[in-house]
């Protein structure tokens, strides 16, 4: 007797409150998100659009716990109930880390915290500027504030990404197949948010000054958007760039030495299989120098040419970017995936490996840019 193979899962309780919840979480997320990186890298006459990201941020975070606890059949008063147990006889806090929903609701809690207090600084901030003459009133300064600001956007991002991840790792359809509703949610609420703050200023006359930055913001967030999307329908797995290098080494190795590829431990995972010309990652970087080199020649840049400082010899400058690849590609296989693998398919999962790697990542990059600057002198 022939079965027609079915999922066997139990349909999801989930009702119209959990879509609410879903575009809440990414609009606030977003909004900080987007308010903290124009407080911090941009203008100085982008501090008012970042005031009403910050003001944004916090009045949507206020419905999040509401339509949640709503979705869950249970009062919005019972939100605290997901913090701490109240089971007689095993009271406590209520948190697993195991749990995405656990984890959630904890992150939305302490993410509540810092949207609060850079609402009220900005509402206080606002007051001091509306009564005092001269210049206007400025943010929280020095490292504290900036640090501040910091790890509340790396909270914001976690909250407007960390749905699609609770998505992905449900057993239902569809969703359970894929690794990019993370990125795809996170996206989706950057871009949401660059269009609620870019509407706002127009209730704000000095916020104006952000709206051109906003709206190309929010066009490179949709085309982000519609990539991962893409990605999702299509390509089903993760995205990465090393692995492509690895795929074609592979491939030449055992095209010159095929006993001493078939015998690596590194290059043998690769042989296996259809083989290493048939990685898709291959296709994938083809495409990408394919498209960047068309791009240019549509745009008339396409030149040879070597980026370098004023004082720099070109051979000063490739022996920088050799050594840099190489010392990058010996920690991409250390890592176990490149800056492309780790942040944007082990990021989007929330991987905390994939994050540690990409903050270490940038504070090196950080710390030792004053050393290597001398080099474009």
């Amino acid at each position: 007797m022939l079965l027609a193979a079915e999922h066997f899962v139990r349909a999801p309780q989930w009702q119209s409150y959990i879509l609410g919840y879903f575009f809440f979480a990414g609009l606030t997320g977003g909004c900080y998100a987007l308010a903290t990186i124009l407080r911090l890298v941009g203008h100085e006459r982008d501090e008012a659009a970042a005031r009403v990201g910050f003001y944004a941020s916090f009045v949507t975070l206020l419905v999040c716990p509401v339509l949640l606890t709503a979705d869950l059949g249970a009062s919005w008063s019972r939100f605290w109930h997901m913090l701490i147990d109240v089971t007689p006889g095993d009271q406590g806090l209520n948190f697993k880390y195991a749990s995405p929903m656990s984890v959630g609701v904890w992150a939305l809690l302490i993410f509540g915290f810092f949207a609060t207090v850079s609402a009220f600084e900005a509402l206080v901030l606002d007051r001091r500027s509306s009564t005092a003459t001269g210049a206007p009133a400025r943010p929280l300064g020095g490292m504290l504030g900036r640090a501040f600001n910091i790890v509340g956007g790396i909270l914001a991002l976690f909250i407007a990404s960390y749905t699609g991840v609770l998505l992905s790792v449900s057993n239902q359809p569809v969703w359970s197949d894929t690794w990019v509703l993370g990125g795809l949610f996170l996206a989706s609420g950057l871009s949401g948010s660059a269009a609620l703050i870019a509407l706002l200023t127009r209730y704000r006359a000095d916020a104006v000054f952000s709206l051109a930055r906003l709206h190309e913001a929010g066009a490179y967030f949709a085309v982000l958007e519609l990539v991962l999307l893409a990605a999702f329908v299509v390509v089903g797995r993760g995205l990465g760039a090393s692995g492509a290098f690895a795929s074609g080494a592979a491939g030449l190795v055992a095209a010159a030495a095929p006993h001493s590829a078939a015998a690596s431990p590194l290059f043998a995972r690769y042989l296996a299989g259809d083989g290493p010309w048939s990685e898709w990652l291959l296709f994938e970087l083809a495409g990408v120098v394919i498209g960047g080199f068309l791009s240019a020649l549509v745009a008339g840049r396409l030149r040879l040419v070597i980026e370098r400082g004023p004082h720099a010899s070109r051979g000063g400058r490739l022996a920088y970017a050799f050594a840099g690849g190489s010392i990058m590609g010996v920690g991409a296989v250390l890592a176990r995936g490149c800056t492309s693998g780790l942040a944007l398919t082990g990021g989007a999962l929330l991987s905390a490996g994939s994050w540690l790697f990409m903050i270490a990542a940038f504070a090196g990059a950080y710390l030792l840019a004053p050393v290597v600057k001398k080099a474009w002198r």
